[in-house]
């Protein structure tokens, strides 16, 4: 069996190779299956990013590099036995990968690149080589200028239609929003009201604002070993006006792993319009060993009172009760956790889309044990969402009349807004995604909370706010990364 324990090509600080920390895949393989390791090392392979490398008569030079077999030392404990191998394993390779530059002469461009690295240096030869090229004396274009030209042409031209249809979808969507939205309208005291609630928030922490109240009901552990219960319902420890917002409902999809595997916990978008394509994405997730969670978010699905729409009243002029149910959404899936690490599970993930990524940053404020944190689309400027997105001109309309200003809105922002906060896991667990033609979830501010994060990523993925490609593309990112 042949194992990459870095999960693809890394390059730099994230290589092994160069310092960085070893995936515990292989060792754990290794001593469950009893057999020896015997560590290679691969340079060169990188190259194959390039179409060039692939084109007839072309040679591309791959260095291969054998070590001695690594024992399974028996004898040590299990997690003892572990660390052991882990640590001969890096030493073999840092070894390896020294003889081979040593052997070799590699010189800096032999080393390992990252495949964009590469795929731009193909394109900037190629660039390069028709900038060259002159007008023929007859004064024709050469071909290859020629080509070179139509190819940005065509290039260009796609990138525009996606453009103008991804800003369509959006702002068709962000219509439907504002027409929703009008059937909620502040009163005369929602100024005073607003005062005193941020007023009273002010003193609190995000530690504090986000805690399970004491005495609140916690799912109790829900089915058994062989047949874990697939619907979980609790009572909300956040009462609101609404009944059916107080019940709480998870979808659970177990994998065959049991309760000791790690879980990923789903948070859809605003108003999502069917929980199809996540049922899809947690039968993948349980195929990769993760169990998968799909929560039910304050005011949708299960939680939608009679007379009204999904998802409708999570977001209105009500600024207060935006709060309380971005607050209701983080406590509630923290009690989630809470009830599965009584069941042995000790590490989660979050997918969270939009007003999910919204709860899923939320969340990375507050607790540690991430696996790894995707934010698909995340709202994460609230002060852009409220005045200036165009899902919120109604909002904004109601704001104006009752005379709250932004400045009392942004009291409240180091509390609701993941741009005024830094994340307690890891950063570099963090996956933001950005569409590039996103309306709503600016790519300038994914951008900007993503630098903030110091650590995290960023993917970028051609689509507007709405589509979903975009889960896609984080779903192959995960699993490209082993996580």
């Amino acid at each position: 069996m042949g194992v990459f324990p870095e999960g693809g090509i890394r390059d730099g600080a994230r290589s092994l190779l160069e310092g960085a920390p070893l995936r515990p895949g292989a060792s754990t393989l290794a001593h469950i299956a009893g057999a020896p390791i015997l560590p290679c090392v691969i340079v060169g392979s990188d190259r194959l990013y390039s179409k060039k490398s692939w084109l007839p008569l072309r040679r591309t030079p791959i260095w291969i590099a054998f070590g001695d077999a690594i024992s399974t030392f028996p004898d040590l404990e299990r997690f003892a036995a572990r660390e052991r191998i882990e640590c001969e394993l890096t030493l073999a390779f840092k070894s390896l990968y020294s003889e081979v530059r040593e052997k070799f002469r590699l010189r800096p461009e032999d080393l390992p690149h990252s495949p964009q690295e590469r795929i731009d240096e193909a394109v900037a030869a190629v660039c390069d080589r028709r900038k060259s090229s002159t007008i023929n004396g007859d004064g024709h274009t050469p071909p290859l200028q020629k080509d070179n030209r139509e190819s940005r042409m065509r290039f260009g031209n796609r990138q525009v239609l996606r453009r103008f249809a991804a800003s369509g979808v959006d702002l068709l969507m962000c219509a439907s929003i504002n027409l929703l939205q009008s059937r909620h309208k502040l009163h005369a005291r929602s100024r005073d009201e607003m005062a005193r609630y941020v007023s009273a928030c002010e003193r609190l922490t995000a530690t504090n604002f986000y805690a399970v109240p004491n005495g609140a009901e916690i799912p109790k552990p829900f089915g058994t070993d062989d047949e874990p219960s697939r619907i979980i319902t609790w009572r909300s420890p956040i009462s609101t006006n609404f009944p059916a917002n107080n019940v709480v409902r998870t979808d659970f999809f177990p994998c065959p792993r049991g309760w000791s595997a790690p879980t990923v916990l789903m948070l859809h978008a605003l108003m999502s319009a069917s929980h199809i394509g996540y049922r899809r994405c947690a039968a993948r997730l349980n195929e990769l060993g993760w169990n998968a969670c799909f929560v039910h978010l304050p005011y949708h699905y299960s939680r939608v009172p009679r007379g009204y729409w999904n998802g409708e009243l999570a977001i209105t002029a009500d600024l207060i009760r935006n709060a309380e149910g971005l607050r209701q959404g983080v406590i509630e899936v923290r009690q989630l956790m809470g009830a599965l690490r009584k069941r042995g599970c000790q590490e989660f993930g979050i997918l969270g889309t939009s007003y999910g990524g919204w709860i899923g940053a939320l969340l990375a404020m507050v607790e540690r044990d991430f696996r790894f944190v995707a934010l698909m689309a995340p709202i994460v400027n609230v002060e852009h969402a409220i005045w200036e997105s165009p899902a919120a001109r109604f909002m904004r309309r109601e704001l104006r009349r009752a005379s709250i200003e932004p400045s009392l809105v942004a009291r409240h922002y180091h509390l609701s807004s993941p741009m005024h906060n830094q994340p307690l896991c890891d950063a570099d667990r963090v996956l933001f995604v950005a569409g590039e033609f996103d309306l709503i979830s600016r790519p300038a501010d994914v951008e900007k909370i993503q630098q903030q994060w110091r650590g995290s990523e960023l993917l970028r993925v051609p689509q507007g706010h709405f589509g979903y490609r975009m889960l896609r593309e984080t779903i192959a990112w995960l699993k490209e990364r082993a996580l």
